[in-house]
């Protein structure tokens, strides 16, 4: 039985086809002959609404799509009865490829750029969204911005938002990730950055919880955010507010692919926020959601079974 849930739209302005394949070993300078490659829709919105289908919740992913390399993409969420609504563009959505290598089990990722954007692209979105978002609908902006895009745009969005009463979910990372500490940019809802980010953030190694706890409380009492999620690998993930802090971790899990784990975890968290589950339920069920997509090969995400397993196993400290 699903519970009642508030609705859920993800934005992905830069998604991506995914190519996952094997090989034996990498070498220079020869012809490297792969395994057949698994083709998946990409990009972070798009695979927080797939996650979150997965884990038995709807959510409706707003695509930026061009050319026939994004047709076959719109193909591939329509085969996973994935909801989409489509801002068409001129030129090709990008690949990105990600090989292991099985003789010492590395993967490689290669991501390509995607169609650049001019202001008249960025008027055309906001005029699609203002039509989309409604009171209480829970936004997720995720992923990399494409070229051309403003690392201004994420505080436009959440103003565009805000006035249509929407909650915001951030999960993006370089320019525009850094482009939240200027003065002006307004405050998402929830920002999630994983461990790289937030050291890039912080300009600073975050070593301990603790590090990482403080500066997500500097980053609250500075605007830049009214909730805080710090991913932290192994560790698990960390939540802060103005009144709380949290830690929640999953026990040890055999890691296949870390591709799809922030993704993942996005997706089991704003489940939660959307059925409208306390901070603790929401992170604990993020946390078993990226655990879950670590166990899995490739660029798959989290299996609703190794979730199900995984949450009891959730170890959550205040503090």
């Amino acid at each position: 039985m699903i519970t009642q849930q508030s609705d859920i739209l993800t934005i992905t302005l830069n998604p991506a086809l995914d190519l996952s394949t094997q090989m034996g070993q990498v070498r220079a300078n020869e012809k490297l002959r792969c395994d057949t490659p698994a083709i998946d829709p990409g990009g972070g919105g798009i695979n927080v609404a797939r996650a979150i289908q997965r884990l038995g919740g709807y959510a409706t992913a707003f695509v930026a799509l061009a050319g026939l390399r994004g047709q076959q993409l719109s193909a591939l969420l329509e085969q996973e009865g994935v909801p989409q609504l489509v801002l068409e563009l001129p030129g090709e959505t990008r690949i990105s490829l990600a090989v292991t290598e099985q003789s010492a089990q590395t993967q490689y990722r290669f991501v390509m750029p995607g169609p650049e954007w001019t202001e008249e692209h960025v008027a055309k979105l906001c005029e699609r969204l203002k039509g989309e978002l409604r009171e209480g609908t829970h936004v997720v902006l995720s992923g990399s911005q494409p070229p051309g895009l403003s690392p201004q745009f994420p505080s436009d969005f959440i103003k565009l938002a805000h006035a249509k009463g929407a909650l915001v979910y951030l999960d993006t990372s370089g320019p525009a990730m850094m482009a939240l500490q200027e003065v002006g940019s307004l405050a998402p809802d929830v920002l999630r950055l994983d461990s790289a980010e937030s050291e890039a953030l912080a300009g600073r190694a975050l070593e301990t919880i603790e590090d990482a706890v403080q500066f997500a409380q500097k980053l609250i009492e500075s605007g830049k955010a009214h909730c805080v999620v710090l991913a932290r690998g192994a560790e698990g993930s960390v939540l802060v507010t103005s009144d709380q802090a949290l830690h929640a971790q999953t026990p040890p899990v055999p890691v296949q692919s870390k591709v799809g784990a922030g993704d993942s975890f996005m997706g089991g968290f704003i489940l939660s926020c959307a059925r409208g589950k306390s901070w603790e339920d929401a992170l604990r069920s993020g946390v078993a959601s990226a655990s879950a997509a670590v166990m899995s090969p490739a660029t798959e995400l989290c299996r609703a079974s190794d979730v199900a397993r995984l949450l009891p196993e959730v170890s959550v400290t205040k503090l």
